[in-house]
């Protein structure tokens, strides 16, 4: 049997216990709120969780296609890059999928065949990280560009009220 159909079988363990490594980075009274409730309304960070690990990992299962997992991943990432999370700790997420896959294959990675198998397996995984960096880069952007255009509009606001702006007969602010 082929590595990705043992890991279909254990599907409902893995992202279960993927789901409760990724909510054990927040602190524990958050980690307890997030496992608690898993509705999208009422707790949106574990709602986004619960989705989308599931459908990442079913996508991992196959041939991933990429627009798929970033709609999934995308919540996900962009949740975790406007909190306090370092790039690294925001995306290591994925990575800890290896280590819960890792443990439930114990018995089976004496096997040759699976072991490269897994590790195949493994470079997917990689991959899926190195996207979700991408993503979480992209939501750190878009997050300075609106803090810059945010102080460049009080520095504006304050010349013109200090009347050291005027406007042009163009209606485009002159200095």
């Amino acid at each position: 049997m082929g590595l990705e159909k043992v890991l279909a079988k254990k599907k409902d363990t893995i992202v279960k216990d993927w789901f409760n490594l990724v909510a054990k980075t927040y602190a524990p009274d958050t980690a307890q709120f997030i496992r608690s409730r898993k509705d999208s309304f009422s707790n949106p960070v574990g709602g986004n969780l619960s989705k989308g690990l599931s459908a990442i990992f079913e996508q991992l299962l196959t041939d991933p296609d990429r627009e798929t997992v970033k709609s999934y991943l995308d919540p996900i990432i962009r949740i975790r890059a406007v909190q306090d999370f370092s790039p690294s700790q925001a995306t290591a997420i994925i990575l800890a999928l290896k280590r819960v896959i890792r443990d439930h294959l114990k018995k089976d990675l004496s096997d040759s065949r699976t072991a490269n198998a897994l590790l195949q397996f493994e470079s997917k995984i990689d991959s899926l990280c190195l996207f979700a960096f991408d993503l979480y880069m992209e939501c750190r952007e878009k997050i300075y560009e609106l803090k810059t255009n945010e102080e460049r509009n009080k520095i504006y606001k304050a010349f013109k009220r200090a009347g050291l702006i005027a406007e042009t007969s163009e209606g485009t602010p002159g200095l």
